[in-house]
């Protein structure tokens, strides 16, 4: 593939990146949209899929707290790596088995790295039913430039540029809310401890029509910009599940951002509490109800 290189962060956009994607059929923009979504097809054909529904005894394992891990993200995480640093191996790192198993990983989210979750919703995958996909990331300074979500089941392929907008299979979209009344809420209470739980059930979810979380962001931020939910509350905000999601519904026209109205940033990963919606009107007043649990 051609060399690329960023422009102070911005995209070619240009129409020949278009006429491009369309004469054959890719849900890209530019010719780095290309090669990473050519990568999240392979990783997606070679690792994963073989694995869904088929996995052996010993192949899945508990990280902890009820997060498990398979071969399959191991295997999705190597070939990602090594798909990742041929495009720019001048950049770090990090991706969430590299991270799980030497926690000093971590400490280059502050610079130029590559943000991966190998599969997200590993939970939905290890019990043979969708969503999961693969979250990628690239950022700089503490924030996400650019971000990619892959379903791979789907294969649906959102892209993100900061500055750029949001696209799904190449096609520029704008965040719509629901419509509906009361709004519509997929709120994540597992890693909350008892008591916010209790809190959270008492203040918030009584103003919204509540809706399952589908235990993986790869699927969730979609919803939030595709009409599908209107609010989320995550309580874990690990750079891997969120770099690439926040980024797009930001640039979608939504917004994400701590519930003190801070901006999302990768390298605050041990921080809690995000706020996700699908217009800064339908944040403002979650974020109101948040401030008075």
């Amino acid at each position: 593939s051609r060399p690329w290189r960023w422009p102070g962060h911005r995209v070619d956009l240009r129409s020949h990146a278009w006429v491009y994607c369309y004469q054959r059929g890719l849900p890209v923009v530019n010719s780095l949209d290309r090669e990473i979504h050519s990568l999240m097809q392979r990783v997606t054909e070679t690792a994963i899929l073989p694995r869904f529904r088929n996995l052996a005894e010993g192949e899945v394992e508990d990280k902890g707290g009820n997060d498990p891990v398979t071969i399959a993200d191991k295997e999705s995480e190597a070939l990602l790596r090594e798909g990742l640093s041929s495009i720019d191996n001048g950049i770090g790192f990090v991706g969430e088995e590299a991270a799980h198993a030497n926690p000093s990983v971590l400490e280059q989210l502050g610079g130029p790295c590559w943000i991966v979750d190998p599969i997200d919703g590993t939970r939905n995958f290890a019990a043979g039913k969708p969503p999961f996909g693969i979250l990628i990331a690239r950022t700089e300074g503490g924030l996400a430039q650019s971000g990619w979500i892959y379903d791979c089941v789907t294969g649906r392929f959102c892209v993100a540029h900061r500055g750029n907008g949001a696209f799904v299979d190449g096609e520029r979209i704008t965040a719509r809310p629901t419509g509906k009344t009361p709004p519509i809420a997929a709120i994540s209470l597992i890693f909350m401890e008892e008591e916010r739980r209790q809190t959270t059930r008492r203040h918030i979810s009584p103003n919204y029509e509540l809706v399952d979380i589908p235990f993986c962001a790869a699927e969730q931020y979609p919803r939030l910009g595709l009409g599908q939910n209107d609010v989320s509350i995550f309580e874990r905000t690990l750079s891997w599940d969120h770099a690439a999601g926040a980024l797009w519904l930001e640039e979608a026209g939504g917004k994400v951002a701590r519930p003190d109205g801070i901006p999302y940033r990768v390298d605050e990963w041990d921080r809690k509490g995000l706020l996700g919606a699908a217009s800064p009107r339908l944040w403002d007043d979650l974020a109101d109800l948040y401030s008075q649990m």
